[in-house]
């Protein structure tokens, strides 16, 4: 088989998703029976000191007879996780620059309140 043959065999369909530090491929590939499956490649990048870089890779398989019994567990485990925790990403509060966007109607009269009883008005005539 010619280079240029397997190029073209291991390229059937594509999709990426660019996440942050992290990017994931998934990729149609064929058997050698000519039959297809997917693959899922994680990769994440990784800054040293000097400022150079490199990626850590991590890739899954995934065959015909298996797609409807990974995709059941899937769809099961992200309703879990949206139901029990919605979509609201928590791990952003961890960041340096977070800054929550929202603040509850209870939140803001209760610093209103605390701001207003925590100086003293004083009349500078009086001084």
């Amino acid at each position: 088989m010619r280079e240029n043959d397997l190029l073209e065999k291991e390229e059937i369909f594509s999709k990426v998703l660019r996440a942050g530090r992290r990017t994931y491929f998934f990729d149609v590939r064929a058997t050698k029976a000519d039959d297809y499956y997917i693959t899922v490649t994680e990769s994440k990048k990784f800054t040293e000191e000097d400022g150079s870089f490199h990626f850590k890779k991590h890739k899954i398989y995934l065959y015909k007879e298996d797609f409807a019994a990974f995709k059941e567990i899937l769809d099961e485990m992200t309703s879990y996780v949206l139901n029990h925790k919605g979509e609201e990403v928590i791990s952003e509060r961890h960041q340096k620059d977070f800054k929550k966007e929202f603040f509850s109607e209870r939140t803001t009269v209760e610093t209103e309140t605390r701001t207003a009883g925590s100086y003293t008005d004083i009349d500078f005539d009086d001084i």
